[in-house]
């Protein structure tokens, strides 16, 4: 499983060519307090049961809190068959010192 920074994912989703798909595995409550721009909530829980709904072929981005949890979903998945599973390092905390500072915190 890959990682990638907050700024590399930033320039990536920036550039237009072929936007990875940005799934936030965080519960609903974290997920309305703050996200990054075009992100879905799957909550990790429920990972299992909607894995069907993922694009083995698509590039995705898993984003938690600090990576810990996005880590755990994305190398999950990577042991099923989904190859282009990143996780992004630090997470929407990380995003938010680096990238976006007037994102809120918790």
């Amino acid at each position: 499983m890959r990682t990638i920074s907050p700024e590399e994912l930033k320039e990536w989703l920036d550039g237009g060519n072929g936007p990875p798909r940005l799934i936030d595995i965080r519960e609903p409550w974290e997920f309305a307090i703050c996200k990054i721009a075009g992100s879905e909530n799957i909550p990790i829980e429920e990972l299992p049961a909607r894995a069907g709904e993922l694009d083995r072929d698509r590039d995705t981005v898993f984003i938690c809190h600090h990576g810990m949890r996005s880590q755990e979903a994305a190398s999950w998945l990577e042991t099923r068959g989904f190859s282009r599973t990143l996780n992004l390092n630090g997470g929407v905390d990380a995003w938010a010192q680096s990238v976006d500072p007037d994102m809120q915190q918790y």
